[in-house]
């Protein structure tokens, strides 16, 4: 039904039909009686077995008086389910209850987001609104005979999920619960950023979960489209001109930045932190002076949590970038692996100072939902 179509129902209910009846009311009969032998007539009638009263032969006419009060008394309600960002909400379930609680009606929101509810009686009524995800909103009326009510429009609000950590929980259940939360986070809704806790105080990584972690990242499908980009430029560039152009050139210099990042990953994010009993996660700060917040960052790069909750040089980090540097020495064409294992080492820690100011200061924002997967607490 269209809004027009509201519009002239609303004037038929509660214009025409009323005058209409008012008309039929009002009109005397040819020959009327007089209005006290007419109520004496009334008084004296005797009562016929059903319900109904009056003489037999007016039983017809009396039912039917009796039944147009009853269709002009019929109202109806509906109304509109959003979401908070103003979207239609399809299929959220819609619960109408009476006076006595004991009436019950439920329909579903449909693709336009509305509902109704027709035939109803005039009285209070209450309106449950329910969807997967989204608070149960309330609302309160009272519907007048003949009325069309138009509720005001519904507003679901996404219900903010906060991670549960069972009391008495080993440390590595609740470390996997906080991981599981933590492999959920993509800025801008798809690129991995895995290696981040928004959790002030969380669970420190058995080995197995930093080596999972790693592993996690290394086969991200963002992984791969991201080193195809890098490949892209190096060819541009002709960075690494003994590996020549073409599709070859290409594959090679792919497969060299494919083996940077799964080095990297899992020599400084795994196996040293396992050694060292390392978190290779950047703790988020969140709070205090901006240039402290920015000293913060900038020391990730070489300064770390350990396992223990305590504040240490960061060996994983610094071994690490150097080691992936002499690593990719076997794989760089001879003529270009003159300073290679300091050049790539020293870029790895650069990259990873600057990594932690945008950590600090715009990805967290640029992460959707993010406090439905982490309970954050800065």
């Amino acid at each position: 039904m269209t809004f027009v179509h509201r519009i002239v129902a609303v004037v038929l209910i509660t214009c025409v039909l009323p005058l209409a009846g008012l008309a039929q009311q009002t009109t005397p009969p040819t020959n009327a009686t007089p209005p006290l032998a007419q109520s004496q007539s009334t008084q004296q009638s005797p009562t016929v077995q059903g319900g109904e009263t009056g003489t037999p032969g007016a039983a017809t006419g009396a039912s039917a008086g009796a039944q147009q009060p009853d269709r002009q008394l019929s109202g109806s309600i509906t109304g509109t389910v959003t979401d908070q960002v103003g979207d239609l909400a399809v299929g959220a379930k819609v619960q109408l209850t009476r006076q006595d609680e004991s009436q019950k009606q439920e329909v579903l929101s449909g693709d336009n987001g509305q509902f109704s509810f027709a035939n109803l009686s005039p009285g209070p009524f209450k309106l449950t609104v329910s969807a997967p995800g989204f608070d149960t909103q309330v609302f309160s009326g009272d519907l007048g005979p003949g009325q069309f009510y138009i509720v005001p429009a519904i507003t679901l609000a996404v219900t903010a999920a906060v991670t549960e950590v069972r009391v008495g929980g080993t440390q590595f259940e609740v470390a996997a619960e906080e991981l599981k939360e933590q492999e959920k986070q993509r800025v801008l809704g798809f690129i991995p950023n895995f290696y981040v806790t928004y959790v002030s105080d969380p669970a420190p990584l058995a080995p197995r979960q930093k080596f999972q972690l790693a592993f996690r990242s290394v086969i991200d499908p963002f992984t791969f489209v991201g080193v195809a980009f890098l490949a892209g430029i190096d060819q541009a560039a002709d960075q690494f001109g003994a590996y020549g152009q073409g599709a070859e050139g290409y594959a090679k210099r792919f497969g060299a930045a494919y083996g940077n990042v799964v080095a990297s990953t899992f020599i400084g994010s795994a196996i040293l932190p396992s050694l060292f009993k390392q978190d290779p996660r950047y703790f988020y700060k969140g709070s205090g002076s901006t240039r402290s917040r920015i000293l913060y960052a900038l020391s990730n790069a070489v300064i770390c949590k350990g396992d223990n909750k305590k504040w240490q040089f960061n060996y994983s980090e610094v071994i690490g970038a150097f080691a992936t540097g002499a690593i990719s020495y076997t794989y760089y064409p001879e003529a270009d692996r003159h300073g290679v294992i300091w050049q790539n080492g020293l870029i790895k820690l650069g990259e990873s100072a600057v990594a932690g100011v945008f950590q600090e200061f715009v990805l967290r924002k640029l992460t959707p939902h993010l406090q439905t997967h982490a309970k954050s607490q800065p």
